[in-house]
């Protein structure tokens, strides 16, 4: 009986003395207050949609699929190398909205209703980049949104900072 009664006031002695401890931000919490979003800006007059352009975590920027849309029409330009290059400047003002370089882009996901049109895809995308290119995926899909050929998302990571002095 004494045993049992020594092992509880120990066991109370602990949770009184962990209680007493200040408590840690949960990750999720700490996650949460360090993310930025980019908002996705609409033509004007149009329904806000319910998603971010890209949100950034830490380091690490998320960016949503772009398409190459023509700011006259509403739709994806006729062309596809004109619709390449639309995409790319719209991915490229978000990564650099977020603070980020184009070359900070880790890893892109190509979505394409055509994969004849690889190459010329190809060419439009290579002028983006200076040195390694990120890593990629190029998918087919059956159909895009407003008649798109190509759908761009990514992952970005900001570069370690140099130490100061």
């Amino acid at each position: 009986m004494m045993r049992r009664s020594a092992a509880r006031l120990l066991l109370c002695a602990v949770a009184c003395q962990l209680a007493a401890l200040p408590l840690a931000a949960a990750p999720a919490q700490t996650a949460a207050a360090s993310r930025g979003y980019i908002e996705h800006q609409g033509p004007p007059g149009s329904a806000a949609l319910p998603f971010s352009d890209a949100v950034l975590s830490g380091d690490t920027l998320h960016v949503a699929g772009h398409l190459g849309i023509d700011a006259r029409t509403g739709n994806a330009a006729v062309d596809p190398a004109t619709e390449a290059r639309l995409v790319m400047d719209a991915v490229r003002r978000t990564v650099e909205a977020a603070g980020l370089e184009m070359d900070d882009l880790a890893s892109v996901t190509v979505y394409c209703t055509d994969l004849n049109l690889y190459d010329t895809f190809n060419a439009v995308y290579r002028e983006y980049f200076h040195g390694h290119y990120p890593a990629r995926a190029f998918i087919g899909a059956a159909k895009l949104l407003r008649g798109a050929h190509f759908e761009v998302a990514g992952v970005a990571v900001r570069p370690p900072r140099a130490p100061s002095r």
